[in-house]
């Protein structure tokens, strides 16, 4: 039986073939064992206990990096890591750098609190 719809070029494949798997062009690949690529917490991490506890051992004995010196600057100044990447500080950091301002001028009236 033979279809007696559209034209016989229709069922061809000529355009329609994908390409195959060997012929494709393969994007690089990510690298493999990236440093800090698992998250410590994380509940699907297949590690051990055990190498997960070495990892916090490790952890609580290396020096602070660079995130440390920004998160011991944002206490004394809320809105001040906005500031260093350029953006304007948003409502909350404003606010709470107010508060903080204020407790500690309290505090000084009270002598309660010095210089540090």
């Amino acid at each position: 039986m033979t279809s007696n719809v559209g034209n016989r070029a229709l069922y061809e494949d000529g355009d329609q073939k994908n390409v195959p798997q060997s012929e494709r062009e393969q994007p690089d690949r990510f690298k493999e064992g990236q440093p800090n690529s698992h998250k410590a917490l994380d509940s699907k991490d297949e590690r051990s206990i055990a190498n997960k506890l070495a990892r916090e051992e490790k952890r609580e004995n290396e020096p602070e990096g660079e995130n440390s010196e920004e998160a011991r600057e944002s206490k004394i100044d809320s809105t001040l890591p906005a500031r260093m990447h350029g953006n304007e500080p948003s409502k909350g950091a404003k606010i709470d750098q107010q508060l903080k301002e204020e407790e500690e001028a309290e505090l000084k009236k009270k002598g309660a609190f010095g210089p540090k």
